[in-house]
């Protein structure tokens, strides 16, 4: 179903992105603060357009997008590429679209490796009929999140969104004779996990819907939303070219698919998901003194964490922002209740590491297993 915008909320959003002072606020500030919307600067866009586009991205994404084949208003994936070497991870949408006009596909991508993974994509292409386009500059990546978005909500946008001529069918005045104006930009369940809320692609020269003028924030809130929840973005946190997709727990976070066919990479991540344990895993971190009080901005990535009863190393820190962080730790040392997990050379620095609720219980039953059988 053709999703478009209502000409009066075009008119009254087709204006500069208004500017807010940046709120930071902490965990239980946006547990509380109902739904708020981050513009997520450290994302850019680009676009895929062409028959092959499907087909060009099947063989080298992770996950299984022939869905994008099907009339695509209500689809959105998340489409990490670790086996692409200059990127980790890719949000793919797709805004209806004309079926007399070619297809296009708007994929969300790490901002910092955006020149790497055009030139990789261009590499690949070859006679492939796709056009692969920066459009950075003509639209914007918006998250909405917080307490309010439901995790019984339908795949697109939440009910409300009607209220603003927005879900409820086409409307022709809206549409503009320009080529993009046959697109309905809407709000998508994010798809790796509900409690992460909504995500959506925008033209830079609008607000998108349900932000109220108090409700927009820093993107750093929602970067904290995403540390608690234990989720890691972009290749800063996933590091290209090193990170293993499913120690990043990529695979419970809707990344990969088992039973597309091969991509590029595809051998080493099924063989570890089918006959490997997986012994280190991407964890939520909290930082603390001796006292058990919170310490903030004494931790930062690429901290060693370390058990100080046995000297072992468990891990490292990956992303730390205030008092919280993200580590790649061992499951042994992380999740077995020890009080003993410190910052290397920051003994009064203690690291209390936490299962999110959204893991699959399998994970730990296997490392179990495969502890008590060695």
């Amino acid at each position: 179903m053709n999703r478009v915008l209502s000409s009066s909320f075009y008119k009254h959003c087709n204006r500069a992105i208004h500017q807010t002072i940046p709120k930071h606020r902490n965990e239980t500030q946006l547990q509380t603060a109902g739904p708020v919307a981050s513009l997520i600067k450290s994302r850019s866009v680009i676009r895929f357009r062409g028959p092959d586009t499907v087909k060009f991205l099947q063989g080298l994404l992770t996950n299984d997008i022939r869905k994008f084949g099907e009339p695509i208003g209500d689809k959105t994936a998340n489409f990490p590429t670790p086996n692409v070497p200059t990127t980790s991870d890719t949000t793919g949408t797709g805004p209806a679209s004309d079926p007399n006009q070619p297809f296009e596909l708007f994929a969300d991508v790490d901002a910092s490796v955006l020149d790497e993974l055009l030139a990789t994509f261009t590499k690949y292409r070859l006679r492939s009929k796709v056009e692969i386009d920066n459009v950075a500059s003509e639209f914007s990546c918006w998250q909405r999140y917080g307490s309010g978005p439901s995790a019984n909500s339908s795949d697109v946008e939440e009910p409300e969104a009607a209220s603003v001529g927005w879900g409820a069918g086409e409307d022709g005045a809206a549409m503009s004779s320009s080529s993009e104006g046959n697109l309905g930009w809407q709000w998508f369940k994010d798809p790796r996990l509900a409690c992460l809320g909504f995500r959506g692609i925008f033209p830079s020269n609008i607000i998108p819907p349900l932000i109220e003028a108090d409700k927009e924030t820093d993107e750093q809130n929602y970067l904290m939303w995403r540390i608690e929840k234990g989720v890691a973005e972009g290749s800063i946190e996933i590091p290209k070219g090193e990170a293993m997709p499913l120690e990043y727990n990529l695979v419970g976070l809707n990344a990969i698919s088992f039973d597309k066919g091969c991509y590029v990479g595809q051998e080493l991540i099924a063989r570890t998901h089918h006959r490997g344990v997986i012994r280190k895993r991407l964890v939520p971190l909290r930082f603390q003194d001796n006292d058990g009080k919170e310490v903030i901005d004494k931790v930062i990535p690429g901290s060693e964490v370390v058990n100080r009863e046995s000297g072992k190393k468990a891990g490292l820190v990956t992303t730390a922002l205030g008092c919280r962080g993200l580590g790649l730790l061992r499951l042994e040392e992380a999740l077995k209740g020890s009080t003993a997990l410190s910052i290397q050379g920051q003994e009064d620095v203690k690291v209390v590491a936490s299962k999110p609720d959204w893991w699959p219980s399998d994970w730990l039953q296997d490392l179990q297993q495969h502890t008590a059988f060695a």
